[in-house]
């Protein structure tokens, strides 16, 4: 039962799914600051289109960016001193060097393909949407005109899955895996204990390094006071609802410091003041100065100017960083930068439901005492699954 559940399509995983935002290899890292920040999707896909003579153009996904990559790449020091610059720069230089992390499949491939490829390192797999008479042409058209970014490439267009779309999809029929959800996750052996972690006093610069992998590695950067205890993280999923202007935080702050100021009720007007004077001490001001692409940057300009009393009790900031005086969030999801933790003892099921519900692809393993454990991400969990099957 469980060999021909497996066997299903992926494409029935891709129903509802919307077609991916595009940019093109020939963007600039200013033209994919500008999608991100108008866009509900956390990452946008970039392909390469080459054509030849006897055939029609044929396109491919390359890879993907995100809001945290150019983070990462405006906190090089050169970066630092000349922002607008950098983000003139093709969108080559942030595109993950490893390209497996974005693979092709077809609809008609199986589940356990898509598992296997995930577990080989894939982290985005690349779709195309089958349209049905149902959907209708006249509907896709008024995708495309909504939004410049979402393109057809080879004559379709696409979707992708991920490891939160499977890991979803197992959920659903759970019980076909019996008694495996119900075990403990020690007694799995999916516990990881090779985690990345920073010291809460440390800069939060000296993290940047740590912050990327954990992109890379679909995790986080935790915590840890003096005694190994664990304060908390720095995740790319929150890094994320920033806006660029972070850099200047990440510069110039402590790690522990950071945490707090990526908080999604927005940074505290202490910090803001001790980001301010250490930019002057650094020489740094024209930073927050360049920051003003897209004339979208107001997070730090408008918390570095004088608000009146008024303005303060209402400012919340939205998915992409700036402050607005609505009490609502934007379109782009946002969490609190608190850690989602868990027990050695928890079953595995209890954390699938933990990480789904909270939109993370791991938990942090913490004893009582908040000693840190370890980390458990959805791979480790995939992979648990696959060799379930092997035994039945």
């Amino acid at each position: 039962m469980a060999v021909s559940f497996l066997a299903r399509d992926v494409s029935d995983l891709c129903l509802g799914k919307p077609p991916l935002r595009s940019l093109s290899t020939a963007a600039t890292i200013a033209d994919a600051l500008a999608v991100l920040k108008n866009s509900d999707e956390s990452f946008i896909s970039v392909w390469l289109c080459c054509e030849h003579e006897k055939e029609k153009e044929q396109c491919r996904c390359v890879g993907k960016v995100c809001m945290v990559d150019v983070i990462c790449y405006l906190c090089k020091e050169d970066n630092l001193l000349s922002p607008s610059s950098a983000l003139n720069q093709p969108i080559s230089v942030i595109l993950p060097k490893d390209c497996s992390l974005v693979v092709h499949l077809q609809p008609s491939s199986s589940l356990l393909e898509a598992i296997d490829l995930i577990l080989q390192g894939a982290q985005n797999l690349v779709v195309p949407i089958l349209t049905t008479k149902r959907s209708g042409v006249s509907r896709r058209k008024q995708h495309l005109k909504a939004s410049s970014t979402i393109n057809s490439h080879n004559g379709c267009e696409f979707c992708w899955l991920t490891q939160e779309d499977v890991i979803r999809f197992l959920l659903g029929s759970i019980g076909v895996f019996t008694p495996l959800p119900a075990l403990s996750l020690d007694s799995l052996g999916i516990i990881s204990s090779d985690v990345l972690a920073i010291d809460y006093f440390s800069p939060a610069s000296s993290a940047v390094g740590a912050i990327s992998k954990s992109l890379t590695q679909q995790t986080s950067v935790a915590i840890l006071d003096s005694d190994g205890t664990f304060i908390g993280e720095i995740s790319p999923f929150t890094l994320g609802s920033c806006d660029e202007t972070v850099v200047a935080a990440i510069a110039t702050l402590s790690a522990g410091d950071l945490m707090a100021y990526i908080d999604c009720g927005g940074p505290p007007e202490d910090l803001v003041r001790v980001v301010k004077a250490r930019l002057k001490e650094k020489s740094l001001e024209k930073m927050l100065q360049e920051f003003t692409i897209l004339s979208s940057c107001e997070s730090l300009h408008a918390a570095f100017s004088s608000s009146s009393d008024e303005e303060s009790p209402t400012r919340t900031m939205t998915r992409s960083g700036r402050y607005s005086r609505s009490s609502s969030y934007s379109a782009r999801m946002v969490r609190k930068a608190e850690a989602i933790v868990c027990h050695p003892k928890s079953s595995l099921i209890a954390v699938m439901i933990q990480a789904i519900a909270h939109r993370v692809n791991y938990l942090w393993v913490i004893e009582d005492d908040c000693s840190l454990v370890g980390i458990v991400t959805f791979s480790n969990m995939l992979k648990v699954f696959r060799e379930h099957l092997e035994t039945m």
